[in-house]
């Protein structure tokens, strides 16, 4: 296997992996800044100073509500919800093309940096596939563009399925996976 990235400079969160059996366009959940500061801006994170602080304050009231049980159930849901919401996070998504059967569209969660808990797949067979294109969006006053694999379902339903939903990445980014797509799978057909 063999690892590149097509847009080191502007985008280095964004690389392919190649192998003899697939294609995988991988985006991880971080990006550079773009004031040109090269800063690193992360999407997901590990235990921060917030996080630490918070969990300080519910050991504090741990030991002063352990009296109460709605206290104590309070607390323990609280818990449950921060370490839920901190193992649930979007690590990195993918599309991942293998050339004569289909795409397979991934997204991974877990705990950053690379802790992967959970994996949910969405794989489209060539059969079913009907086109791979970049589409634009309103979100309240801007465009976004983002990856549809089209999906026929019966004789005329079709079905749109968004790669990289989560971490909606940037145009030059959508650019390089549409034509990669294209190239090494409709090449196929």
């Amino acid at each position: 296997m063999r690892r590149t990235r097509p847009l080191p400079l502007t985008h280095p969160e964004f690389s392919v992996i190649d192998s003899p059996n697939f294609r995988e366009y991988k985006i991880e959940n971080w990006h550079l800044a773009r004031d040109g500061s090269q800063k690193v801006v992360k999407g997901a994170h590990g235990l921060t100073w917030t996080s630490a602080t918070i969990l300080a304050l519910l050991s504090l009231a741990w030991r002063k509500g352990s009296e109460s049980p709605w206290t104590l159930a309070g607390l323990i849901l609280l818990l449950g919800y921060l370490v839920w919401s901190k193992c649930t996070q979007v690590l990195f998504e993918s599309v991942v093309v293998v050339a004569p059967h289909g795409i397979q569209l991934e997204t991974h969660r877990g705990f950053p940096p690379s802790t992967v808990l959970s994996v949910s797949r969405c794989f489209i067979p060539a059969a079913s596939l009907d086109d791979f294109v970049i589409n634009e969006g309103l979100r309240r006053w801007s465009v976004r563009y983002y990856l549809v694999a089209i999906q026929k379902m019966g004789s005329d339903e079709h079905v749109l399925q968004v790669a990289y939903e989560n971490i909606l990445p940037h145009f030059p980014v959508l650019l390089e996976v549409y034509r990669g797509v294209q190239k090494t799978f409709f090449s196929h057909q």
